[in-house]
């Protein structure tokens, strides 16, 4: 009798293994989606930009627009939360995914009409719309993977998540390039319309996913759960730090994405036009899916003897699939990016002086971008050019480190947390807009000085900032 329990058990635990894994991997294919369309905006910065004859600080009205979303859609849903309950732990992780997906694609929709009037405020308010959906999305996809499994793995996880992410990341500015500079931005083709057909089929492929997500059955992970209202999750110190922490994070990744193809440009750095820059894009955001990739296996519960041999032949068939894109759009023989795989050597360094803890992970890498960023400002050629790309190796794991840092042991109140968290993504929004302005005044190059600030806050959290305060948990007799 107790052998047969013991099946049952096991059996059970068997299912469930297998349904997470399902889910997951339709998760990914989420996380890759909105990679990809995110990074299309700094292809569409460059593009708009000559297009409406904008300065750059005009430019940078596109990410203070699609990231200005994503503060308000939270800061919507924190209110929402916290007067009525949880809108996530109600309609549950499926529908709050699905209604993110309708509502992304509404916004790919809208930059046909943006197009055809040729209208600048047009394209804001269409990526503005696209950033909401892709807020709900992160709402509930980013605690959704945190929570799908063991809690000591959840960084592990959720950097895979994120390594599909920059998967999308980095094939975006190749397509996105060809597609827009090229294939429909030819020659003949009148100022804005290059982006009609590519946006266009970007919202097909969100409803699409739409009706594969309701067709598939996510594990219900809100069942049963207690509807928490009130401001109560404010308290926990660890999260109030994590917030500011993923504001600085997302600041600094996207204000140096935003302006890599105008540094690129720069004759004293390398002097691309347009086209061959935005492939270049493939390098930077490939080295963060590298290096969540990486970040995946390092946090893992995988014995420490196999993981760098893990470790580094992931790296290598990753480096491979990077290469390759590159190399379609520019050409470029293999010893030419020798620069990068010394880069991912260091990058190896990073993770073993890192020893498999998020935090001191995060303190690492934060001060390895500040090393990189210092070199970029005061560097020129091939030094400055290669120190940029590498930033990206280095990112990687921050997003998915900070926010499992960030949302532990938070139990009910973790959907509410993600919000806030979400909300702090608004560091897309106006770091990029302030390194914009002083790039009109200084310089494309010492703009770059600007982010320094959001990697040293970056090292603090990893260093201290995410501890938890017992006193928080005790305020209300919480374990």
């Amino acid at each position: 009798m107790e052998t047969a329990s013991q099946a049952t058990v096991l059996d059970q635990e068997a299912n469930h293994h297998e349904s997470n894994k399902g889910a997951f991997m339709v998760l990914a294919l989420l996380f890759f989606m909105w990679g990809f369309i995110t990074c299309l905006n700094d292809i569409l910065i460059p593009y708009l930009k000559a297009v409406f004859e904008l300065s750059y600080f005009q430019a940078m009205l596109v990410q203070f627009a699609f990231f200005g979303a994503y503060f308000v859609g939270s800061v919507v849903y924190f209110i929402v939360s916290s007067s009525i309950g949880d809108p996530i732990a109600k309609m549950g992780y499926k529908n709050g995914i699905i209604l993110g997906l309708v509502i992304s694609a509404t916004g790919c929709a809208l930059f046909v009409p943006a197009a055809a009037y040729h209208v600048y405020a047009f394209f804001l308010g269409a990526l503005f719309c696209l950033g909401i959906g892709l807020t709900v999305l992160q709402i509930a996809a980013n605690p959704y993977v945190a929570i799908l499994g063991k809690p000591e793995n959840a960084s592990s996880r959720l950097n895979l998540a994120q390594g599909f992410n920059s998967f999308g990341y980095t094939i975006a500015p190749a397509i996105g390039g060809y597609l827009i500079f090229s294939f429909f931005g030819g020659e003949g083709v009148i100022g804005s319309d290059a982006l009609k057909v590519p946006y266009l089929g970007l919202s097909a492929l969100f409803l699409l996913l739409a009706f594969c997500v309701k067709l598939y059955s996510l594990p219900n992970l809100t069942e049963g759960q207690h509807i928490e209202k009130g401001l109560a999750v404010l308290r926990y110190r660890h999260l109030v730090l994590g917030i500011i922490a993923i504001f600085m994070y997302v600041g600094g990744e996207v204000t140096v994405g935003s302006l890599l193809v105008n540094f690129f440009g720069l004759p004293e750095i390398a002097g691309l036009n347009e086209h061959e820059a935005s492939a270049y894009l493939s390098l930077f955001w490939g080295g963060a899916m590298i290096g969540r990739f990486l970040g995946a296996i390092s946090l893992s519960d995988m014995q420490d003897s196999r993981k760098m041999k893990i470790m580094v032949g992931t790296a290598a068939a990753t480096l491979l699939v990077i290469y390759l894109v590159t190399y379609l759009n520019t050409g470029i023989s293999f010893l030419e990016i020798w620069p990068f795989v010394l880069f991912i050597f260091l990058n190896l360094f990073a993770f073993k002086l890192g020893q498999s803890k998020a935090h001191r992970t995060l303190a690492v890498f934060s001060v390895s971008v500040m090393v990189l960023l210092a070199l970029v400002v005061t560097t020129t050629g091939a030094v400055a050019f290669w120190c940029v790309i590498a930033i990206g190796l280095f990112n990687s794991i921050m997003w998915s480190n900070v926010f499992t840092l960030a949302i532990r042991g938070l139990g009910k109140h973790t959907s509410q947390a993600s919000s806030l968290l979400v909300m702090a993504i608004l560091g897309g929004a106006l770091v990029p807009l302030a390194q914009g302005a002083l790039a009109d005044i200084a310089g494309v190059q010492l703009s770059f000085a600007l982010p320094i600030i959001c990697y040293a806050y970056l090292c603090y959290y990893g260093v201290s900032g995410y501890k938890i305060r017992s006193s928080d948990f005790a305020q209300k007799g919480e374990s």
